[in-house]
Parts: C-alpha cells; structure tokens; sequence
C-alpha cells in the first residue's frame, strides 16, 4: 500500500481528517466549486463533480450547502469569491519532498501560512519545478476490503487501463493512468462499486524511507499542512513503515 494510502488511513483511524466540522464543510465546497467550474454544473455529466458530491453527502453536508456551490461556480450565486487551484512545492523535515494542493480565493495568505509551517518544522518552500520531477500524476482508487471483492475489482480495473491493483488488511487500491480515470469511474459505477477515495493523486517516482522518529515528524509536519483551509490535499516521497504508522496512530 502506498506511503499516501498508509496515511488516509491513519487519519481516518485517528478521526484527525476534517475534525473541525465546518473545516470540513469548507474544503468540500471548495472541491464541489472547482469541479463544477471545470465540467459544468450537471453531476450527471460532469464525474469530478459528482464524485465531490457523494463525498459530501457521505459527509451529511446539506443539500442546500451543496446546491449553493454549483450555483456560484457556474455563476447563478451571489458570492464574490473567486477561487482557484494552485499546487505548492518544498521540502519537510529531514529533506521529504512535498507537493501541497490548494484551493484559495487569496494566494498570498496562502503561501504565506505555508511557508510559515514549513520553515517552523525545519523544512522550506521550494521554486516551481524543484520537487514536482520527483513526481508523476496518476488515478488512484481505494475501496474497504470488507464488502468488496478483490478479484471483482482487479478484472475491471484491467480491463479499465489500470496499471497496478493491491491489497491490505483493510483495503484495495487501483493506480491507473490519468487518462483512464472517468472509464474506471463509469466501469465501477455500472458495478455499483463505490470507492472510499478516488481522485488525481501526486505519486513519488520513488520513496524514501526514515527512522520512526523521523517520519513521525514529517507526518505531524503534514497533519499541521493538511488542518490550513486552504490546503486540500499533501503528498510526499516518505515511505510510512508499519511502525511508524502504528506509532502515529497511538499518539
């Protein structure tokens, strides 16, 4: 399972994603806001749009809440905020590569809170192009273990253009190319599959892997990140051991 994948799942383990409910709320109409704005504002045509829908239904977000955000995306609404998407590069403690995905209305609070986090955990912010090489853009899926059947999944995600399916104790994930993403959606969907996660993941070329201790401080340093509004998602080059991941969720 992926460094990213071990992460999702600490955070749901600790009840650390999203704790502040409106938070929580903030960053879905966020995502609700960009997509809309990307594919227009019908869920039934539009599938980045209607995953972040499910997701904030899942999430009991209220329908008006939800309805509010396509309307001021495609431009029916009344708010004045414009927002955009933006992806920051630096480094964390002990030398770990990180790519920060934002959604702001004000870019330079943004950049600012997280240079602010970087430099207090002893890493920094990095020029456009210093640590994206490190990266690649990839479809990931992840689906519960429990209730879904791995052989089920890995025939359609093959026959979808996916380039790898694992499994752990507690879930399943497909890593597809980009371009596969909305025939992965659809094949899962006529199968009535639901994935937990599915979106456009930054995937390391390669991992590196820290002592415990030093890991644990990459992770709180991303926790920190991952709190900020405006920040959407954060992903690294750190590999999580099996230590180190039950050593984070212990704390």
């Amino acid at each position: 399972m992926s460094g990213h994948s071990k992460w999702a799942t600490i955070k749901r383990k600790k009840g650390a994603a999203d704790a502040k409910r409106g938070q929580m709320f903030t960053r879905l109409t966020r995502e609700i806001v960009m997509a809309a704005r990307e594919g227009g504002g019908d869920v039934d045509s539009n599938f980045r749009l209607r995953l972040a829908v499910d997701k904030a239904k899942a999430q009991s977000m209220p329908k008006e809440n939800i309805e509010r955000a396509i309307k001021r995306a495609t431009g029916e609404g009344k708010e004045g905020e414009i927002y955009e998407e933006v992806m920051y590069e630096g480094y964390g403690p002990n030398g770990v590569a990180l790519m920060i995905e934002c959604v702001t209305e004000n870019r330079n609070r943004t950049v600012a809170e997280i240079r602010h986090m970087l430099s207090r955990s002893g890493g920094n912010m990095g020029e456009v192009g210093s640590v994206s090489w490190q990266f690649h853009r990839s479809a990931v899926f992840s689906f519960p273990l429990e209730g879904n059947s791995f052989d089920k999944i890995f025939e359609l995600a093959v026959e979808g253009g996916a380039d790898d399916v694992t499994q752990d104790e507690e879930e399943i994930e497909v890593v597809a190319p980009v371009e596969s993403f909305k025939a992965l959606i659809d094949r899962f969907r006529t199968a009535n599959l639901i994935p937990e996660e599915a979106g456009l993941k930054m995937i390391p070329n390669q991992e590196m892997e820290l002592g415990v201790e030093d890991t644990l401080q990459v992770l709180r340093t991303v926790e920190g990140l991952e709190e900020m509004d405006d920040v959407q998602e954060v992903f690294s080059n750190m590999k999580i051991s099996d230590e180190a991941m039950a050593a984070m969720e212990s704390e």
